[in-house]
């Protein structure tokens, strides 16, 4: 950082250069302005068997030594190099002969104050807890038949079923039947069971059906020990360090920067192999330890936005924001998630506090992942936690929609329309008998597109479309943060009975399936996850945040419907549709006349689908209510009862209807025509 002499005399410069009437030099909180940007693709650290090639951007810097390291923790020095100053604020040095596995830091010299030791901010490979980097030959990470590893087929993001789990929910649990609990590797294990005797693991994901894994943060984060693995320690991973290398507590090897490599790599193998895509939430609009970080330590004021008084802007209400308008940011975002499309084979990424990114660089992200492969899903949050300098009209917010080129945003109307506020545990939603909600429920339906029987001042949080296509719209009920699905219905519906909860357990999402855009779940619903009414678990224990497997026997049915619901989607692409126009032209709300009863018509085939007509009713009422059927003939094929698509044979729906039926409570029906059975 600067020195506070350094710092004193910028201001009273500036102060004598108004009183004369000239502008002056940039104040302390712009400084970045003076730097200059290096459009080279070369940053980092660049290993091969004869030469080992780095490259830092330090502008400020009038010194920088490369100090190499015998361990990523503790250990001797192995000696301290000089780097060269080069072009555009970077600095050099080339080291002959091999010197693979050796761990190293950089120091600058800044304002003639010599700045902490750091990783470059590229580092690829790090020791224990991220400290150092690594010197790492990639080939050798390579799992075997890595090279034969290809992304699982995908026609369009239409398709995605998404499944939200962090690394340890996932088997750390005894009941998972997992040998690498906790660990990248528990994804590789097949054969696994529960004590009942179900799949577990990677065989539940493929017995559920969905399409794509969303791992939150498994980047190298701040606040895990991983020097202390024997001790509980939990983290969600919000809080980055190391952007480029993978966390190391899901690792079995934490010390060896090498392992946590090969182990996430053959856990995208086995996703791969077993047709499921993997996505990654980061996280680019803050940092953990902005102060602390190789982006301040190489290049102080740079890569945050800062407030005339210099402290940290903190539009993500974790102490700091990054700038990703500003040219190296941007570049070491869009080279960054390039890495991991190509060197990891990711298939999406998930971005935390998307508005606190400007549009052109979301959509500069777009046109690179586009290069690698147009499969590659983007969508991120669509909103900032607090107050940003970014101009309004530059954030990458959901009301932006339609200027990003095919990203897409989560809808919180649709959650909040379903579940209830997100943030006050008991305010209820439809789903627990709100009225009031049926204008978000259709909003939600159409996945934010303009449709012309949605009457949008009664919408809870938008009074506008905002997106200009069904999948730029994320469609979900809950993710990892606040409240899980069921503790959300024990929180708004306290006098419900066990099976009235589980009913409206399978409603909530049954809404989710069956709507447009991109369908997300959040890990365990499927199986009545609970977090015991926590609201934010992110550094809560095993005990509150773990997937309990047990609960796939206890509840069996849910999961059934589940399974059930999500191959009815995959099978019948009416409820996928690609385009706004294809959604007005199909799509017809039927009148009800119960604020509780949301019903549709998806009528001629819509998308292609085999179903020439199909009739979704939404009943949140503790009543079965009564509903008039358009013309026809219609077979029942869903209701909370039973997902049939040939017809189910539940006592009173196995029949064909004509005029009139009943739709049980708390329940979805989806009705076909008979002919097109």
């Amino acid at each position: 950082m600067y020195s506070r002499k350094s710092i004193i005399g910028s201001i009273f410069i500036v102060i004598l250069m108004m009183m004369s009437g000239c502008k002056g030099d940039p104040k302390p909180h712009e400084i970045w302005k003076t730097y200059p940007v290096y459009s080279g693709n070369d940053l980092g650290v660049h290993y091969t068997p004869e030469e080992t090639l780095i490259r830092i951007w330090s502008p400020p810097a009038t010194e920088v030594l490369f100090h190499m390291y015998d361990q990523g923790h503790e250990g001797e020095q192995l000696n301290s190099l000089p780097m060269q100053k080069d072009v555009d604020g970077t600095w050099v040095l080339r080291l002959e002969g091999d010197w693979e596995n050796v761990y190293y830091t950089f120091q600058a010299l800044i304002d003639d104050v010599w700045s902490k030791e750091v990783p470059d901010p590229q580092a690829r490979a790090v020791g224990v807890n991220g400290n150092r980097g690594m010197i790492v030959d990639f080939e050798k990470t390579n799992p075997d038949g890595w090279k034969e590893d290809i992304r699982p087929p995908l026609q369009s993001h239409a398709d995605l079923v998404i499944w939200e789990i962090h690394v340890r929910d996932f088997s750390i649990h005894p009941s998972s039947g997992i040998k690498n609990r906790g660990k990248y590797l528990a994804f590789t294990e097949t054969g696994t069971k529960s004590p009942e005797g179900l799949p577990t693991g990677i065989d539940h994901l493929k017995e559920l059906g969905i399409t794509h894994v969303h791992l939150l943060p498994v980047y190298d984060f701040y606040t895990i020990d991983e020097t202390r693995l024997d001790e509980p320690q939990f983290n969600w991973g919000y809080d980055p360090k190391n952007y480029n290398a993978p966390q190391g507590s899901y690792a079995t090897d934490p010390f060896d920067g090498r392992v946590r490599i090969r182990e996430f790599k053959k856990m995208v193998q086995a996703l791969h192999q077993n047709g499921i895509r993997v996505i990654m939430d980061v996280v680019y609009n803050h940092m953990y330890d902005a102060g602390g970080s190789p982006f301040e330590q190489l290049a102080p004021g740079y890569f945050f936005r800062m407030n005339p008084d210099g402290t940290y802007s903190d539009g993500a209400a974790c102490g700091n924001e990054t700038a990703s308008e500003r040219a190296m940011m941007r570049q070491f975002m869009i080279e960054s998630l390039k890495y991991w499309a190509e060197e990891y084979r990711i298939d999406g990424f998930r971005f935390d506090l998307m508005g606190l990114h400007d549009i052109e660089t979301m959509n500069l992200i777009r046109e690179e992942m586009d290069k690698i492969n147009p499969d590659i899903f983007l969508y991120g949050e669509g909103w900032t936690a607090s107050e940003t300098p970014l101009p309004p009209e530059k954030r990458a917010v959901k009301a932006h929609a339609a200027q990003l080129d095919r990203i897409a945003v989560f809808s919180d109307d649709i959650r909040d329309g379903i579940r209830g506020h997100w943030m006050h545990n008991e305010d209820p939603g439809f789903m627990t008998g709100r009225k009031g909600l049926k204008e978000s429920i259709k909003f939600g339906v159409v996945a934010s597109t303009k449709h012309p029987q949605i009457n949008y001042e009664e919408v809870n949080y938008s009074d506008a479309p905002y997106a200009d296509n069904p999948l730029k719209t994320i469609t979900y009920v809950t993710c990892h943060d606040n409240p899980c699905l069921w503790d959300k219905i024990v929180y708004t519906c306290p006098d419900c009975s066990k099976q009235d909860k589980l009913d409206i357990q399978k409603l909530a999402n049954a809404i989710v399936l069956t709507s447009q855009g991109v369908a997300f779940l959040h890990a365990g619903e499927e199986i009545v996850r609970t977090k015991f009414g926590e609201h934010n678990s992110y550094n809560l224990p095993d005990s509150i945040n773990q997937l309990v497997w047990t609960n796939k026997a206890d509840y069996y049915d849910v999961f059934e419907f589940y399974r059930d619901m999500i191959a009815l989607r995959k099978n019948h692409p009416a409820f996928r549709m690609p385009t706004t126009e294809m959604i007005r032209e199909h799509l017809r709300f039927l009148p009800t006349g119960n604020e509780l009863l949301v019903g549709f018509h998806i009528s001629d085939h819509a998308n292609g689908d085999v179903w020439e007509d199909i009739l979704v009713y939404y009943n949140a009422s503790p009543q079965e209510t009564e509903i008039t059927l358009p013309d026809g003939k219609w077979r029942v094929v869903a209701t909370k009862h039973e997902v049939n698509e040939l017809g189910v044979n539940t006592p009173g729906y196995s029949e064909i209807h004509e005029a009139m039926t009943n739709v049980p409570s708390r329940s979805i029906m989806i009705l076909v025509d008979a002919a097109s059975i």
